[in-house]
């Protein structure tokens, strides 16, 4: 929270006075006693986060293979190559386990 000097508009400090804190001028002779707690929260509002992968659309018609999930050991999963670096670093292959109590994710 910032407060302005009404005489000059410049930023309000807070410094110790000789009974309580006060609010003081840098440039000008103005000063306010604190008397009671200041405080304000302003909570910004989180923007929405976009799912790399495409959501679950994404993983509608894809192939599966042979593959160990590392969490339930099902033996199926589904995958999808994504070029996720540069051209010259090999794509990526993210995995989404085929069993439908598990669904873990996981890339290699």
């Amino acid at each position: 929270m910032h407060l302005f000097c009404p005489t000059c508009a410049n930023l309000l400090v807070v410094e110790e006075g000789p009974s309580c804190y006060r609010f003081a001028c840098n440039t000008c002779p103005y000063v306010q006693n604190i008397e009671r707690k200041v405080s304000s929260y302003k909570f910004p509002r989180l923007k929405e986060v976009d799912d790399v992968l495409g959501g679950a659309s994404a993983w509608e018609n894809v192939d599966s293979t042979e593959e160990t999930c590392p969490k339930c050991r099902h033996s199926k999963a589904y995958f999808m190559q994504m070029q996720t670096r540069s051209a010259d670093e090999p794509m990526t292959i993210f995995f989404k386990c085929c069993s439908p109590e598990c669904g873990h994710r996981w890339k290699e």
